[in-house]
Parts: C-alpha cells; structure tokens; sequence
C-alpha cells in the first residue's frame, strides 16, 4: 500500500497548545524535551559521525521523536478499555506516562475519535489528535491511522506507536529502542517476548495432526530450549520512510526482548485481572515511586495465623513468627507508623499489640471508618496507607490504600484485589514479607534497581546489548539479546 493511498489529509484538529505536561518533565520552552538529557537517558553521546548520519536519514541533525498512542472509543472485547481505570488510572495513562517520563520525546500524541479519551489524554499530559471516521472503524488496521496522524505532521522524522494495552511499559524499554534506532541505524525496532510453547498443526477433514517446532521423539526440556520469539506489541518504533511504504516493520530491522513480567497485553477481562495484579510489582508508577507512611494490619489471619487452639484448662492459645515482629521494627526505623485492628476482643492480641507497641483498635466492625480517623489524625492521604488484611471483611480497606497485601492462604476475592500476594501464610512470615516489600529491600529489588536507572542521572546504558546479526541478504534482520544482573 502506497502512501497515496492513505486517507487524504484535512485541516489539522489539533495544536501544541494542547499539551499539559505532568510530573517533572525537563522541556525546553518549544515543548520538546532537552536534546542533552535525551541522549543522556539513552546512554551515549551524539558524534559529528551520528549527527552527519542523521542528516543524510532524516534530512536534520536533530530528528523529532513523537510518541502516537492509538486508543479509539470502539474498543469490542473491553468496551471503552482505553480509558477505564486500572490500578487507579486510566489505562492509557501508564502509557502516557512511560513516554513523557523517557524524556527523549520531542512530542507525545493521542489518536482517538472519542471526547472522554481525549480529555483523559490531556489531563496526562498528551496532545490529541482527532482521527477521521474514516480510520477509526473496526476493519482499520494500526498503520492507516498511523499514515493519517503522519500526514497531518510533517515534522515527525520516527514515530513510536505505544500500544495503550501494554501498561507495564518502561522509560527504559523505550531509552533501549531509540538508541537502536539512532546509535545503530535501525529503521524499525518493535518488542517480542520469548515463549516455550510446543505448537501443531490445526488438522481438518481428519488430517492427522503434525509439530510445528518441534521434534515429537525429542522433546527438548524447557532450559534446554530457547523458545521463540513472538511479538508482544508494547511498542513499534519507526522511521518515516519506513511508514510512508505502507510498513511498521521494515528496513533494517531489530527487536527488543522484554522479559515476561512487563509484556503484559490487554484483550479480555481475564487479562485485565491479570494486568491489576502485576501493576504494582512491575508497572511504571512515576519518576517518585509509592511511598507508605503507614502500615494497618488486621491482626488475625496476618500477625497471627488465624487459628485458635484450646489447652485443657480452657486457655486459648494463638501463634505467631518472629520474623513478623522484625519487619514491624524495620518499618518503625523507617519512619513507618504501624497500628492494627481486630473483630474480635482478647487478650492474645492485646499483650501483641503491646509487644509491638502499636495503637490497637479492637471489636472493629467498621475498619474502613476507623482507618480513615487515623488518616486524618496523621494528616495522611489514602495513597500513604498500606494495609494487609485476609478476609471478606478487609475488602473495602484492600480497595482504598495505596498499597494493599494479603497472605498466600487469603479468602480468594482478597487476592484478587491486592497489590502484593505474599508467598508465606498468614502467621507465617507474610507480614515480614510485605514489610520488605515496602521498604524496597527484597521482593521490590528488581523493579527498584529499574526504577532508579530510569530517573536518575546514570552516565552508562541502562542496560548491555549483544548483537547478532542474522546474515540474510537484503534488509538485516538483528537479533537483539538484553543481560541484566539484578
């Protein structure tokens, strides 16, 4: 499909008055981020070499990067998924964020037909393009809507087409495929995922059916195996020549392996389940990351393991671990109030409670209330509070905190709406486990060490690259290998 036959281009809808920047965006007063920080985040320097290079591709020595997110009001599976709240935001507001955050967008654009998407656009700090009907029926590929957002900005010199279903997208993986693009001259680089999946053949009429990849009589064990790669759509990054011959992938092209805790993709329900439970761990909350100033625990089935047993005297006896205890104090040298409340009424968790020295509110029927009293008390706001809970009854507080946990052994609608599921059982270290997790000591290593090679000043790359190439003549395909050490 040639550029001629795109849709024709009309009077452009939108203008750069339109952007609302958010957050701590470092722009220059034309709205484009700082041509010193971008390569900064990218990590390495513009030569005279690349800067002549770029002058010969892009006809400029300073090509202008735009971000195009397209996220139409005719969603089928979701209806109107790109602006439904996930995790407390819209969906196409992780996306958004990811892109204005990566600092090395000179512009970063909405397509969308519906008003409510729009608004939302700008409300994160995008610019809007209006499409045309004409692109935004269901029979509409992604690369007709790309051409018409192209033809209306001709200043555009690489496009990134951000999917909205990919909320777990990093600055970095966007730092990592623009220095593809610009450091090592490829025209389109797009993400993939490796999967370890045994494929056949879909047999009709009776035919029998036969492997696609691989070798019945010798079935390769998984770590013996290095899967294949299959594309995950979190971005497409793009030249305009490679746009303008009616492609998303072409020309000298690479991909970009992200691991499987980010390639989260969008289509059903059952995804978005999935995508609200890994957000917290793995998604991209920000330059300043979630911050707890208070932790609330419901004492039994948390603290405690939930079970009672009886001596022969009658006495009721209950347990908990020690290391519980620990990551109490270690919340405590951090500067984190720690308070708990209970249902019940007994002695047990009030000689705890005084182990530990911590405010106890007990026969609590109404946590959500309670909760909120010590809010105002400490002048806090919801997104300060962590709260840990096991049953039905923790449901309306699991909702509320900013950050929310539950036991491994939790009632399984708990579970479902928690941020972090320990992998210990309630009186069993899970406590401890989501202590650490706050304090970003263990189990929020990895996403911490990312976080902060995104937002601080790092003078290296934010991650090391092996390339190989594949020897096709014609268009090189790279075969592009990330190794971190976390």
């Amino acid at each position: 499909m040639s550029f001629s036959e795109g849709p024709e281009p009309k009077k452009p809808r939108t203008s750069s008055s339109e952007i609302q920047p958010f957050g701590n965006v470092k722009m220059t007063n034309n709205g484009k981020s700082a041509p010193e920080l971008r390569y900064k985040r990218m990590g390495f320097e513009p030569t005279p070499e690349l800067r002549a290079e770029w002058k010969r591709r892009f006809g400029k020595e300073e090509p202008h990067i735009a971000t195009l997110i397209l996220a139409r009001g005719g969603s089928k599976g979701i209806p109107m998924k790109n602006n439904k709240k996930l995790g407390g935001l819209e969906l196409i507001g992780w996306v958004i964020r990811a892109a204005i955050d990566s600092d090395i967008m000179d512009s970063v654009w909405v397509s969308t037909d519906h008003d409510d998407i729009a608004a939302t656009a700008r409300k994160c700090g995008a610019q809007v393009h209006r499409r045309s009907a004409e692109v935004s029926q269901d029979t509409c590929n992604s690369w007709v809507t790309i051409d018409e957002f192209a033809k209306y900005h001709p200043e555009v010199d690489i496009i990134v087409d951000i999917q909205a279903t990919s909320p777990c997208l990093h600055p970095f993986h966007l730092h990592d495929g623009m220095r593809l693009t610009l450091k090592d001259g490829y025209d389109s680089v797009f993400t993939v995922v490796r999967r370890h999946g045994f494929r056949w053949t879909d047999p009709k009429w009776g035919i029998q059916p036969f492997p696609l990849n691989f070798d019945p009589a010798k079935r390769p064990r998984r770590q013996e195996w290095n899967g294949e790669i299959v594309e995950n759509g979190a971005f497409y990054m793009m030249t305009r020549d490679v746009e303008q011959q009616g492609l998303m992938q072409g020309g000298k092209m690479a991909y970009l392996v992200m691991e499987p805790e980010y390639g989260v993709d969008i289509d059903t329900d059952l995804d978005w389940e999935i995508a609200e439970q890994r957000l917290f761990r793995f998604g991209y909350h920000g330059r300043t990351p979630k911050t707890v100033k208070l932790v609330v625990v419901n004492i039994d089935g948390t603290l405690l393991d939930g079970q009672v047993q009886v001596s022969p005297t009658g006495e009721e006896l209950r347990s908990f671990k020690t290391t519980d205890i620990v990551g109490v104090q270690q919340l405590r040298e951090n500067g984190i109030e720690f308070r708990v409340v209970a249902e019940g009424d007994n002695e047990v968790q009030r000689a705890l409670a005084g182990k530990l020295s911590a405010k106890l509110e007990e026969n609590c029927t109404d946590k959500l209330t309670v909760i909120d009293a010590w809010r105002q008390e400490l002048g806090l706001e919801w997104k300060d509070i962590g709260y840990m809970g096991y049953d039905i009854s923790d449901m309306s507080c699991i909702k509320k905190a900013g950050m929310s946990a539950c036991p491994s052994d939790a009632y399984a609608a708990i579970q479902k709406h928690s941020h972090f599921i320990s992998t210990y059982r309630g009186g069993q270290g899970a406590l401890r486990e989501f202590c650490e997790q706050i304090l970003k000591e263990q189990g929020m290593k990895t996403y911490q060490l990312l976080a902060d090679r995104t937002t601080d000043d790092f003078p290296e790359p934010v991650s090391t690259w092996s390339t190989r190439q594949s020897g096709q003549t014609g268009d090189n395909l790279a075969l592009i290998e990330k190794f971190k050490s976390l």
